[in-house]
């Protein structure tokens, strides 16, 4: 399958005093894209950062402050229909503060009709190849708080990931295997539970809920345990 190549940008970038961003975005997201989120960066006034990766989160809206702008960051490197989608995830945020401020839920009904709105001229551009599109679609009948709240999405987006063959996630490795996250904690894993995988933190003995598609590092046997 054909993927985009995108840029491994390790430093941030902020995007700000210049009329348009269709050239820089280009480098993070699918070209035919960049003139939209180039214009909702300058009718907002928001300050439009590509942040450096970040494992708790794909990006983050920041709502004005003492006279601020808006701030939205998105992680450098996603792929190139992840950071898309990401940041009109994020800028639905910056639409429903707009409207309603601090008076309603984050990932509210409010959130999730603004967000719908904002994907619906991607939708018309050829943009996303036809298994994202489909997984867009899907997801759109009740957008999550995170496109890697959705499964089936977030399977369809790691697809087009830089080397997406050497990840693995908690559901792809076999019952009772011993792993690691990507903070180095080490886990025994169980039965799956509802929507999450019941684990054993082997240092504490400790129980935890951890989500099927967190990616991990397969330990093979005592050995590759960390001390």
């Amino acid at each position: 399958m054909k993927k985009i190549k995108h840029t491994s940008q390790k430093k941030s970038i902020c995007l700000s005093h210049m009329p348009d961003f269709s050239k820089q975005l280009s480098q993070y997201m699918p070209e035919a894209a960049t003139p939209i989120i180039s214009a909702w960066i300058n009718d907002t006034g928001c300050r439009f950062r590509i942040s450096r990766s970040r494992t708790t989160k794909l990006g983050d809206y920041m709502a004005p402050f003492r006279g601020g702008p808006h701030k939205i960051s998105v992680n450098h490197d996603l792929n190139p229909y992840a950071f898309l989608i990401t940041t009109i995830h994020e800028f639905a945020h910056l639409q429903t503060w707009q409207q309603y401020k601090q008076r309603v839920k984050p990932h509210g009904r409010e959130w999730k009709q603004h967000y719908k709105e904002l994907m619906q001229p991607f939708l018309h551009l050829s943009i996303f190849p036809p298994d994202i599109l489909e997984a867009i679609i899907r997801y759109m009948e009740n957008p999550a708080a995170s496109s890697c709240t959705d499964i089936h999405l977030f399977r369809v987006l790691r697809r087009y990931d830089v080397n997406n063959f050497e990840q693995q996630t908690i559901e792809s490795i076999p019952a009772n295997s011993i792993f690691a996250l990507q903070n180095g904690r080490v886990f025994k894993k169980g039965e799956k539970l509802r929507k999450r995988y019941k684990c054993i933190e082997l240092s504490t003995n400790r129980t935890y809920l951890i989500h099927p598609i967190a990616e991990v590092v397969l330990l093979t046997d005592t050995g590759d345990i960390p001390k």
